[in-house]
């Protein structure tokens, strides 16, 4: 016969512990993954509500200990011993990022070999003493919290772009908000440019300051592109922080994600193509905040998008035989095709520099202005491209300009023998340039504004492979301009701007310059089909023709479509010349 079963209340065979229900082990686990408490927390049976009714939780007499001088958060949120991400705590005296709270945790040992007492958890933000475990209270501890986590409200972000109050840092060094150096880790600079760039761009700012415009953003399982947005979001609020502890912020979280997103095709050990990475960057935020083909569909969208038609016919060459050029005369071939596409930035090549210097040696590096760059967008200009068995002439006529025009430079040429910059100069106004004189007069009349301001500039000083990438940057609160390289932050006259030898730049929408030639809307009132066309017709241009989606649609600047996911090519096509 089977032995009879001890009652439920018995401690038989199972020494001095009690028998807990199913149903209580449920709660504490519940709990603990809610609130992220410590492995201790579970096995003690102590609530975290019951932690800061400690009476020594608002007495706490380790608060001076604080080192607030070698506080950064910017780096990866890791354990330093066991590089774990699961409840990490950061150690307010040293600096250093240890495990758990528990008796047998890292930051335990820490805090009874070293001494150090108090540590912050970084995601509930909770200050804890060790090894006596209570939670700490004290609201002179709030600055760093927020140097952690930064927190932006809608009335702080207005007054961005119109405050020019100086920032004093815990070391006492002055900086505006914003104006602040990003840390070269090795070979980074090419990404810091960019960032420092999109950080002053008002729309994509105002939109990642605020964490909740893009916190609840679904993602499929297993997609990494969702740690793109936050990370980003993240960076931009340490870099408009105003409380800094410190006048630099490390790009460290950031660069992390870039490097596993992209499957290491933009490193920080190795430099790498400004406008590749920006390419990459706006596409990988545009896809991960849900965005498609339509022009309103994401911020990014909203800001840079444009839309231009390409006009490319055939031309014969001088190997194809008399018989091969009538039978594609017959087929077509040779015939005008239209083509309407989205551009994310203009690419304008520069004319070739002179082989040798004149008889004075002067012109040795020749300039050219930027109206004469930029005429190969105004509909009229052809410029031929060469393959292997034919050539093809092609023309690009703007028909929508963004409130953002990207403008690209291409300075580097690069074949199997030799990679050549082109040192020629791009002479620029900074204000009031005119983009509406590229647009024909039936689509000018459909720009309430045409003229734009340099926002910023980004330069390459040096050789092709030995040179470094810096910006200027126009911080909009005190009107003044001012040189970012790395961690060197200085200020720069706007008259010395083009005098260099300028990569991409970027121009806002002035609005305080209407288009004469503007011929507003007609409402619907009077006129009720002709508005119904109108809408119909909008809709379809958003919409984009089916036809877009074909072959072209993987020319998403120069990502390719596999880098960024399968759903890059709704992105809508970007010309060849456009990318």
């Amino acid at each position: 016969m089977s032995a009879a079963l001890p009652p439920a209340n018995s401690h038989s065979d199972l020494g001095s512990h009690k028998v807990k229900s199913p149903d209580s082990l449920k709660r504490k686990l519940s709990k603990s993954s809610s609130k992220e408490l410590d492995e201790e927390e579970v096995r003690s049976g102590i609530p975290a509500k019951r932690l800061a009714l400690d009476p020594r939780s608002r007495q706490c007499p380790y608060l001076d200990t604080i080192n607030r001088s070698v506080l950064d958060f910017d780096f990866e949120k890791l354990c330093s011993v066991s590089l774990s991400h699961i409840n990490c705590y950061a150690c307010l005296v040293c600096g250093k990022y240890f495990q758990g709270r528990g008796q047998k945790s890292h930051a335990y040992t820490h805090s009874v070999q070293e001494g150090h007492h108090v540590f912050l958890n970084l995601e509930t933000h909770k200050f804890y003493c060790l090894p006596d475990n209570y939670e700490v209270v004290d609201s002179s501890l709030d600055d760093v919290i927020y140097v952690l986590n930064p927190v932006f409200t809608p009335a702080m972000i207005k007054q961005l772009n119109l405050s020019s109050k100086q920032c004093i840092a815990y070391d006492g060094k002055s900086y505006l908000a914003g104006i602040v150096g990003l840390n070269n880790i090795k070979a980074n600079d090419y990404c810091n440019v960019i960032m420092h760039t999109l950080s002053h761009i008002a729309p994509i700012r105002d939109y990642f300051l605020r964490e909740e415009n893009y916190k609840g953003i679904k993602a499929a399982p297993g997609d990494r592109m969702i740690m793109v947005p936050h990370r980003f979001g993240e960076l931009l609020r340490k870099l408009w922080n105003p409380r800094n502890f410190k006048t630099h912020v490390s790009p460290h979280e950031m660069l992390q994600a870039v490097v596993l997103c992209s499957k290491k095709r933009f490193q920080i050990t190795k430099q790498g193509d400004p406008i590749d990475f920006m390419s990459w960057l706006l596409n990988a935020l545009h896809l991960s905040l849900g965005g498609t083909r339509k022009l309103s569909s994401s911020i990014i969208n909203k800001t840079f998008r444009g839309k231009m038609t390409v006009y490319s016919r055939m031309i014969p060459t001088s190997e194809v035989t008399e018989s091969e050029r009538l039978a594609l005369e017959q087929s077509g071939a040779y015939e005008e095709k239209v083509e309407e596409n989205q551009f994310l930035y203009l690419t304008c090549d520069l004319p070739p520099m002179p082989l040798y210097p004149d008889e004075l040696k002067e012109n040795i590096i020749p300039q050219v202005p930027l109206a004469s760059i930029l005429s190969k967008f105004n509909g009229v200009t052809e410029k031929e491209y060469k393959t292997y068995k034919d050539s093809t002439l092609k023309r690009f006529e703007i028909t929508k300009l963004p409130p953002y025009i990207i403008v690209f430079i291409k300075r580097f040429t690069k074949n199997q023998f030799v990679y050549e910059k082109n040192h020629t100069i791009v002479n620029f106004p900074i204000k009031n340039v005119d983009f509406g004189e590229l647009l024909s007069e039936e689509v000018k009349k459909s720009h309430k504004y045409t003229h734009y301001n340099l926002l910023s500039n980004i330069v390459h000083d040096g050789e092709p492979k030995s040179g470094v990438y810096l910006a200027h940057i126009l911080h909009k609160g005190s009107g003044k301009w001012f040189e970012l390289q790395d961690l060197h932050v200085m200020d720069r006259l706007p008259q010395m701007i083009p005098l260099s030898e300028s990569y991409i730049q970027v121009y806002e929408l002035n609005k305080s310059i209407p288009n004469k030639s503007y011929v507003p809307p007609t409402k619907a009132a009077g006129n009720g089909a002709s508005a119904t066309e109108e809408a119909m017709s909008v809709a379809a241009e958003e919409a984009g023709p089916a036809e877009e989606a074909g072959p072209a649609a993987a020319e998403i600047g120069p990502v390719a479509a596999e880098e960024i996911g399968p759903v890059a090519a709704e992105i809508g096509p970007v010309a060849a010349e456009t990318a």
